[in-house]
């Protein structure tokens, strides 16, 4: 029963409590003793608040016995990236430099998080200041995939996915500039979202200005990672952006796709993916044929040098972000952050660089945005490779894609593109499963903020699995 409860979704575990058929303690007390079988192995956490946890499970427990108001997410356990600050909580981003660093208040996220009666009984690795495709950092070691341990659960948000997939949260928290949600919810076989700009609104400076930044939901289900977008998005002060109109998002579709359209591309001309990725790809797309929907690959006419705008664009923040503790603190460092900000800093980008990024980005959603004038969503492979070991270290191995060293480690995966055009809805969900005993995603992406389409085709799609998503590990 125990495991049972570790998997079940969040909009299950709230009608169970409504209904008197499981207490939020209950819940609570399984993560936690599925997080003390296997979290040495997995090594998803960075922080846990059992003991603070199940007193609010108890709380929780006796406003559902009491008939009083509820959030909705009262009761259910919430795993926190430890990058979002949590009032009384250490956030560390993975570095040594903040390891004592205590927050004073809520993010928005956990406090909208907090106000729905979510229980935060733990925080998740990621890599030092979130920057790589796995998690590993000096200050917490290697987090691995529950599918097969010398592979990475993805990065950033690598400790969140990893979390949901050996069962110890119910829902989890990513964060998203180059990938970070959906690559990792692609090789845990789960569902990732990543709003548009300005959905969720980001407080922390200067990020709540970056039109590639997003955070968003991680979780097992479809249904759950609405209903936690739902509760997370919506206007804040701090963020101008956020003045967009909130989108409720429906948890329950029509299972029919008679009358959709989609565009596929599996590689988008330029890209290398793995055969059993390929394979799995084709195998979605047959299934969403079979729905009733109407699929026609596509070509994209898109100008060269996408992976090289994107860092015309995102070198000055993201190298500025770490080069800033290179005097003071590159002791503390890890090694791969320390050759990301030698090599940021020594590269002499043309002052037009960024003007030229912006360009590159204009033209690629226009020829998206006509596109999508024929179609309601379109879709790709999420991942280029499942293989990245989990203790794989820039600063001696490399990026490699069919055997083949890639020109960039964004390749990786098809998920910076949609980064770059920040205002489209992307959501992964599993396709199948790799040579490897890894799972594989597929995107699934849209017009600017159009959010509902891309999750009536993910539920579609979610629903013709015949079995969920769970590796052998947690249930030996």
């Amino acid at each position: 029963m125990s495991d049972e409860l570790c998997y079940l979704s969040a909009v299950e575990a709230t009608q169970l409590f409504q209904n008197g058929d499981l207490s939020p303690v209950e819940l609570v007390k399984a993560v936690i003793a599925q997080s003390e079988r296997f979290e040495p192995a997995i090594n998803a956490f960075s922080h846990t608040f059992f003991e603070e946890a199940l007193e609010q499970a108890r709380i929780a427990e006796s406003k559902y016995a009491g008939g009083k108001t509820v959030g909705l997410l009262e009761g259910v356990p919430i795993a926190i990236k430890d990058e979002v600050d949590v009032r009384g909580q250490r956030n560390t981003e993975g570095s040594l430099i903040h390891r004592n660093r205590i927050a004073e208040d809520d993010a928005v996220l956990a406090a909208r998080l907090r106000g729905a009666g979510a229980i935060f009984h733990a925080r998740t690795t990621c890599p030092e200041f979130c920057t790589l495709w796995n998690t590993h950092s000096r200050l917490f070691g290697v987090t691995r995939n529950p599918w097969n341990l010398e592979i990475t659960p993805g990065g950033s948000s690598g400790g969140s996915a990893a979390s949901l997939a050996v069962g110890t949260t119910t829902l989890a928290t990513g964060s998203d500039i180059g990938g970070s949600i959906r690559y990792p919810a692609s090789m845990c076989g789960l569902v990732g979202f990543k709003p548009p700009y300005g959905r969720v609104p980001e407080t922390y400076s200067p990020f709540n200005m970056e039109p590639y930044c997003a955070n968003g939901p991680m979780a097992r289900t479809v249904s759950d990672a609405a209903l936690m977008q739902n509760v997370i998005s919506g206007q804040h002060y701090l963020d101008a952006a956020s003045t967009l109109p909130k989108v409720e998002i429906p948890l329950s579709f029509p299972a029919t796709l008679a009358g959709q359209r989609i565009a596929f591309s599996m590689d988008f001309g330029y890209l290398e993916v793995e055969p059993d990725i390929a394979a799995n790809t084709l195998g979605a797309v047959r299934r969403l044929r079979d729905l009733g929907a109407v699929v026609d690959e596509v070509s994209l006419d898109w100008p060269a040098g996408i992976e090289d705008a994107y860092w015309g664009h995102m070198d000055e923040l993201s190298n500025a972000n770490i080069a800033k503790f290179m005097e003071t603190s590159r002791d503390k460092l890890c090694d791969y952050n320390v050759k990301m900000a030698e090599q940021g800093l020594a590269r002499q980008r043309d002052p037009a660089s960024y003007y030229n990024a912006a360009r590159t980005e204009s033209d690629m959603y226009a020829v998206f945005g006509k596109l999508m004038e024929h179609y309601d969503v379109f879709v790709c492979p999420t991942v280029t490779s499942t293989k990245l070991k989990a203790d794989f270290n820039p600063i001696r191995d490399r990026y490699m894609v069919n055997d083949k060293e890639t020109a960039d480690d964004l390749m990786l995966s098809t998920c910076h593109i949609f980064n770059m055009m920040g205002r489209c809805p992307v959501i992964s969900v599993p396709s199948g499963i790799a040579d490897n005993g890894v799972p594989t995603g597929l995107q699934i992406a849209s017009r600017a903020f159009d959010d509902v389409t891309v999750f009536h085709i993910a539920a579609a799609l979610e629903s013709t699995w015949d079995a969920p998503f769970v590796p052998a590990l947690s249930s030996s």
